[in-house]
């Protein structure tokens, strides 16, 4: 599903240059749950932004289903992110000036899901993630943890074939945060592949292979 050669990503500051990643080669086949491990400053969310196609990098190829990600424009990498790819960011990302409802909705206002259908989507989601009394709140009315699970439910709404989480669990009580991995583990077991950011030892035991980057590169075992 996903292949990563050589990558390289960096800044240059003067005549410094400063590797965010150095020569990372990994492969996630279909079905894998991977959880990406590591210090703060070790390029772990870079990382997964790249897999995202949120960000591009300066050497090294990216094929996604065989698709060349670092030769498509733009639009169609854009076209191949929402088709296929649910984001759970550790920042939330939600859209201040839409409703609880309306934040979930937005990844199927691309798919052309007709409006009954997309109701009964979102009203499932409300459902899983018992905030159906939250759902004409906006982001800013809600507690750090809400917004956590408004961002998980909005990306798995579309029912995504990979799914990518940076500290999903991070702004979650712990019962909330193990109830979020069960769930990922479901999705796991259904098909969905998953690669998670995470910090704590126990969610990245949920995952099938763990991978450790230290300095913008993967440790070798």
């Amino acid at each position: 599903m996903i292949d990563l050669k050589h990558i390289y990503k960096w800044v240059n500051s003067g005549n410094n240059r400063t590797f965010l990643l150095k020569d990372i080669n990994l492969i996630i086949n279909e079905g894998d749950f991977v959880s990406i491990m590591g210090p703060s400053g070790s390029g772990k969310s870079t990382l997964l932004n790249i897999i995202g196609m949120l960000d591009g990098f300066d050497e090294g190829e990216y094929l996604f289903l065989h698709e060349k990600v670092h030769h498509l424009k733009e639009k169609q990498r854009s076209a191949l992110y929402k088709q296929y790819i649910g984001f759970v960011f550790q920042a939330y990302h939600l859209i201040d000036e839409l409703t609880v409802y309306e934040n979930i909705e937005t990844p199927l206002l691309y798919q052309n899901i007709k409006t009954s259908e997309r109701k009964a989507m979102v009203a499932d989601m409300l459902d899983r993630f018992n905030i159906v009394g939250k759902k004409d709140l906006f982001p800013a009315q809600l507690s750090g943890g809400q917004q956590q699970l408004v961002g998980i439910a909005r990306a798995l709404i579309a029912k995504p074939k990979l799914l990518l989480a940076d500290e999903p669990t991070g702004n979650l009580n712990s019962k909330q945060g193990e109830e979020i991995m069960e769930l990922f583990k479901q999705l796991n077991s259904e098909g969905v592949t998953i690669i998670q950011v995470t910090h704590s030892e126990k969610n990245a035991e949920y995952g099938k292979r763990i991978i450790n980057l230290l300095d913008g590169m993967v440790e070798k075992k």
